[in-house]
């Protein structure tokens, strides 16, 4: 699993895509698939848009059945994961917008922990943190 941060248009995508070139690429946004799709890599973008659809009250709960949905999938083909870092700026005043950034907080952990690479985007810039 390769995990991709950064700020809101920062670039994130497009730098993916030049990181895959010339491979079999199924893109999926703001959703998680059901099953693998025939490719070399799969990439996840904007898994904020399918948290704000679940009860974020119950975020271990999500977390962990999202890291298990991510777990299976990566049997089957390579993970790129694209995700917009909501860590950095100001707390929201409305429950559900701080429930969501805590919730991606919480996800992003999980999945630093579990990558093997994880790049911030800063601008179309890679750093490499892990």
């Amino acid at each position: 699993m390769h995990v991709f941060i950064g700020g809101a248009y920062n670039g994130k995508t497009d730098y993916v895509m030049r990181l895959l070139a010339g491979q079999k690429v199924a893109v999926v946004d703001g959703a998680l698939p059901d099953y693998a799709p025939a490719c070399d890599v799969v990439v996840i973008k904007n898994l904020e848009k399918w948290l704000v659809t679940q009860n974020l009250e119950a975020d271990e709960m999500i977390v962990a059945h999202l890291l298990t949905q991510l777990k299976t999938l990566e049997e089957n083909c390579t993970l790129f994961i694209i995700v917009t870092d909501m860590g950095r700026g100001v707390v929201p005043m409305e429950k559900q917008a701080r429930l969501l950034r805590d919730t991606c907080g919480r996800l992003y952990q999980a999945l630093f922990t579990e990558a093997e690479q994880v790049v911030r985007i800063w601008y179309g810039i890679g750093e490499h943190l892990k």
